[in-house]
């Protein structure tokens, strides 16, 4: 006799599958009577806890106290770090200029200026026009008629010297008939005759004492020559310090009054004017570089002077030391600046050192230090993407190490790694003084939190964006407002207050939430966008709802094609999936399919089998590695169900196995653990499953069922399947109770609904969910722990004990002829690997149960053991001993 069930759930009314936005409670007509001549007025929703954090981040002026805003993609967190940054950037003082110049002393050693706003660009001009202004004062000092006069008066008395010393050697000579000649060899010593060099021939006629007072007379000659030969350098020093005094004397005097000018100008810069003297210092000292460059100069013999070129200062390498390199100009900034960096590699971020090719080697020097991000925003605020950030070699721990030692240093990655083998630089570092913000997801803050200790350090701030808000009635007037704003930036026709309705539903409906809007702004404004396309291919001045509805519709079709696709293998019945009749051991489940952006429900067929066993349930998908964990642990949850349910007094004595027919990829997630258990008992109890219904939901060990997501797709799936076979008032699907909340279903399953045509029952417990999916009653325990007669619960129990007892039966000891148990004459040692093989602990407990808990793990091995005579001994007198205390 079947047994109907006391109360079977009924279906939802309609009106609980989906929550309507009644455009009569707005005001307006259309989006534009909520924007004013400067646009919306309208403070951030949906993000409290986010801009709090901000303000703080923003406020706090102490170390570390950089901000995170994490949250999901499209909830507004760059735009609103960025507003609070501009509101709090505007109020602040502008910061100062920084330049690279040259040091004279130390040049690798490049000294850094601070100047005020815009004195950067000023000092560099002032510069160049005094380097200018200096070529053409030094070219006319030193062709000016006291220099030249001067210059002359230095080497007319050298070459005094030099004529009168070597003059004094001729007349000496010439005392003693003995001439002074200048030869292609040198000077020379000749005999003289009648005031005449002797000739070669007459020399050779001299006599022998002749000769010898002439070699006297001529090394004595020589010796004097000599002298003055070995004076004459020392001489030519002199000559060219003293022109050397001149120069710097005359530099002096076209220098100092040009950069004087400078100095008074700068007075009240200390390191400007240091600078200044330090390139005055320099111009003496090399102001042969204004007049003669590389080959010039070594074309021009030693004690030449220079003379003035006509090459242009910019063509002169050796001038570039002269120059101001301007590294940040905040000469047309308002306010503190507020730079985003889209590409926040090492260099962009805090600097590069670049190179040039000079006769085949790579030089540098500071004009080729080019600022990071970090250099244009010192003194404000800088906001990076942090997921782009930690792409970058090199970036991150860069970063940190600025904002750890509040300094910037720049340097090249290629000479960390001893890639390059060049001239380099050590410029002075910066100090830095920035706010930065970085904008990523909540899992790389987690990340970042759990594996870099220096994080917590550096970023104390952490923003944390909502993508969901509640939905009142005075929110969604606020998300009016909010689409008002996104309908203005975008310059859109305006929308009536059908379509921000319409809009309003369809936010619910992306958080899957009747009482939540999403504050994920970036599909939002897509579909504002997309619904004033349809609008203006309809000749619609203002949006209206049906015009929002076609946006959704195109986008689905745009994007629906696999979910087509799958429908039609299923009409097609190369998925086999039934929707009439009824099947022991075999139900609808229903799974979520993610391509892209797009998410469709897709039924699938899961059964159940059951035979003789030792109590598990078989995840078939997981013994061949296609199940992920949680759905691994929802098919665990089955077997602790099962015995809490039914194997309190008795060992479970089944084996079970369970599979979602024709799948070929992964399954994860714990949403069919309770269509899985349906199944099961269906295949205990032999009672069928009505195919018209479809299920999903996840369970507990107690039979709740609870939560899950994709509630919407999961029904809309089953619902176009059971449509396009033609809708017969039967069909549903089976959701957990808790899931009522979440369903905002299409208009059309909607409509089903209220006619009649598709059910859906909100389950709360398995019971409950079973009677619908069967037609009978799950049944209750009475007060002797009974299940009525005929109810589901009592056939599960009662199959189950027959299991138990076809176990017992099976693993019961063999009688030999004399009514004994057949033992073997050697029993196995307490240390026998054959136990712990078959099970059994290698020593006995002392506990009384111990026998009858070995028997247990014995029964898995009963088919095994007939292979092995010592354990099949074993086996047999552990029942043996178990019969003996069940007995008792």
């Amino acid at each position: 006799m079947t047994m109907l069930p006391a109360a079977i759930p009924k279906p939802l009314d309609a009106a609980a599958l989906y929550q309507r936005c009644d455009p009569a409670q707005f005001t307006f007509a259309t989006t534009d009577e909520l924007v004013d001549s400067e646009g919306v007025t309208g403070e951030i929703i949906g993000q409290p806890r986010a801009v709090e954090a901000v303000k703080f981040g923003v406020g706090i002026e102490q170390a570390g106290y950089n901000i995170f805003a994490l949250g999901q993609t499209g909830t507004g967190r760059e735009a609103l770090v960025r507003r609070f940054f501009e509101q709090k950037a505007a109020a602040e003082p502008i910061p100062d200029d920084w330049c690279y110049v040259n040091n004279f002393e130390q040049p690798y050693r490049t000294r850094a200026l601070q100047l005020p706003p815009g004195k950067g660009v000023e000092l560099r001009r002032d510069i160049e026009r005094l380097i200018e202004d200096l070529r053409s004062a030094l070219s006319s000092t030193f062709e000016s008629e006291e220099y030249q006069t001067r210059r002359q008066e230095i080497e007319e008395e050298f070459n005094e010297q030099q004529t009168q010393a070597f003059e004094r050697v001729q007349r000496e000579a010439q005392e003693q008939s003995i001439a002074l000649l200048r030869t292609p060899a040198g000077l020379v010593f000749a005999p003289m005759r009648n005031g005449e060099v002797m000739p070669p021939e007459e020399a050779q006629k001299l006599s022998e004492e002749e000769r010898k007072q002439l070699e006297s007379t001529v090394e004595v000659l020589q010796g004097q020559l000599q002298k003055i030969l070995r004076q004459l350098p020392r001489t030519q020093r002199q000559a060219r310090d003293r022109l050397t005094d001149l120069n710097r004397e005359i530099a002096n005097f076209a220098v100092n009054g040009l950069i004087d000018e400078l100095r008074e100008k700068y007075s009240l810069l200390s390191t400007v004017v240091s600078y200044l003297h330090a390139v005055q210092t320099d111009v003496v000292e090399n102001v042969q570089d204004f007049f003669a460059t590389g080959e010039e100069q070594a074309a021009q013999p030693n004690n030449a002077m220079p003379m003035p070129t006509n090459r242009r200062l910019a063509e002169s390498p050796l001038l570039r030391r002269y120059r101001v390199n301007v590294l940040v100009d905040n000469s047309t900034t308002q306010g503190a600046p507020v730079i985003y960096d889209n590409n926040p590699t090492f260099q962009n971020l805090l600097g590069r050192l670049e190179y040039m090719a000079q006769m085949g080697a790579l030089m540098t020097d500071f004009n080729l230090l080019k600022p990071g991000s970090l250099h244009r925003a010192n003194g404000g605020y800088l906001l990076l993407d942090a997921r782009t950030l930690l792409l970058q070699p090199f970036a991150w721990e860069g970063l940190k190490r600025a904002l750890r030692s509040r300094c910037l240093q720049i340097e090249s990655p290629g000479q960390q790694l001893n890639l390059i083998s060049t001239v380099t630089l050590e410029p002075e570092p910066i100090p830095l003084d920035v706010k930065v913000a970085l904008i990523g997801e909540p899992m790389l803050y987690y990340l970042l939190a759990a594996n870099d200790p220096e994080f917590s350090a550096l970023f104390k701030v952490a923003a944390d964006f909502a993508d969901q808000m509640d939905r009142t009635q005075d929110s969604q007037l606020h998300y009016a407002r909010l689409i008002a704003n996104l309908v203005h930036e975008n310059k859109l026709r305006p929308f009536d207050r059908s379509a921000v309705a319409r809009v309003i539903e369809h936010s619910s409906r992306l958080v899957q939430d009747t009482e939540k809007l999403s504050t994920r702004l970036e599909g939002i404004a897509d579909l504002l966008r997309e619904a004033d396309y349809w609008a203006g291919a309809n000749g619609n001045g203002a949006v209206q709802a049906a015009d929002v509805q076609k946006a959704l519709d195109a986008a689905t079709y745009r994007s629906d094609r696999w979910r087509e696709r799958t429908q039609e293998a299923i009409l097609r019945t190369t998925i086999l999936i039934d929707t009439q009749g009824e099947k022991v051991g075999q139900i609808n489940g229903l799974s979520v399919v993610q391509m892209g952006n797009f998410a469709f429900g897709r039924p699938s067929r899961i059964t159940a089998r059951i035979r003789l066993g030792r109590g598990e349930v078989i995840n078939i998908e997981r013994e061949v590695a296609m199940s992920g964990p949680i759905h691994d642990k929802g098919v665990l949850i089955l077997s602790g169900f099962l015995g809490a349910h039914y194997g309190t007094e008795r060992p479970l004595s089944l084996s079970a196995s369970l599979v979602f027919e024709q799948s070929y990829s992964g399954v994860e997630g714990d949403s069919a653990s309770s269509t899985e258990l349906y199944a099961l008992l269906s295949a205990i109890a032999d009672v069928p499953i009505k195919q018209s219904l479809a299920v999903t939901g996840s369970v507990n060990q107690y039979g709740q069922v609870q939560a899950i997501g994709g509630a919407n797709e999961k029904i809309e799936g089953f619902f176009d399947l059971c449509q396009a076979r033609g809708l017969t008032g039967s069909q549903g699907v089976l959701i957990p109770s808790a899931n009522v909340k979440h369903l905002m279903l299409r208009h059309d399953v909607v409509d089903a609904v209220a006619a009649g045509q598709f059910q859906i029952y909100a389950i709360d417990t398995i019971d409950q969910g079973i009677e619908v999916l069967t037609g009978m009653a799950a049944g209750e325990r009475d007060a002797e722990g009974r299940y009525p007669a005929g109810s589901i619960n009592e056939r599960v129990e009662r199959r189950l004990a027959e299991l138990a007892q076809k176990q017992k039966e099976f693993n019961a000891p063999l009688k030999n002829g004399n009514g004994k148990d057949k033992q073997d004459k050697e029993e196995p040692k307490p240390d026998d690997p054959g136990r712990e093989r078959l099970g059994e602990p290698p020593t006995a407990s002392p506990s009384p149960l111990a026998p009858l808990l070995g028997a247990l793990s014995l029964t898995s091995h009963a088919t095994h053991s007939l292979l092995q005579p010592r354990a099949q001994s074993l086996a047999t007198g552990l029942n043996r001993t178990a019969k003996e205390h069940c007995d008792e």
